[in-house]
């Protein structure tokens, strides 16, 4: 059963732009934090963005100014927008949804989303 599935990534040119969503299950309850993170090849997995059940936001240094994350709890979506893409952005970007079900705090990944940016 897939529960968490991204969609919007492609090919765009520098400087362009690209919106990434992210949606989970509708049967997925007690959703907290939810994030984005990306790798590129040769590289760990790194954190991109993350946002709490609250609002509050965290980003990496390397995007900050111009990704924005945001999530919709009703509908269980995150999405990333992503603006002023350059060449070093091209990753395969993953989401990630925290769940907590009352006995134990549970990650959910997705089967990611290739970013490329090249001219």
């Amino acid at each position: 059963q897939v529960q968490v599935v991204e969609s919007g990534g492609g090919l765009v040119q520098p400087g362009g732009s690209l919106t990434l969503s992210c949606a989970a299950s509708r049967s997925i309850f007690n959703i907290y934090n939810m994030g984005w993170y990306r790798q590129a090849p040769g590289k760990e997995r790194e954190l991109v963005a993350t946002v709490t059940s609250g609002g509050i936001t965290n980003y990496a240094d390397f995007v900050k100014g111009r990704f924005t994350i945001s999530r919709d709890n009703a509908k269980n979506t995150v999405n990333l927008q992503m603006n002023s893409l350059k060449p070093e952005d091209t990753a395969v970007y993953y989401c990630k949804i925290g769940t907590f079900d009352g006995v134990r705090y549970l990650d959910l990944w997705g089967q990611g989303t290739l970013v490329t940016v090249s001219s």
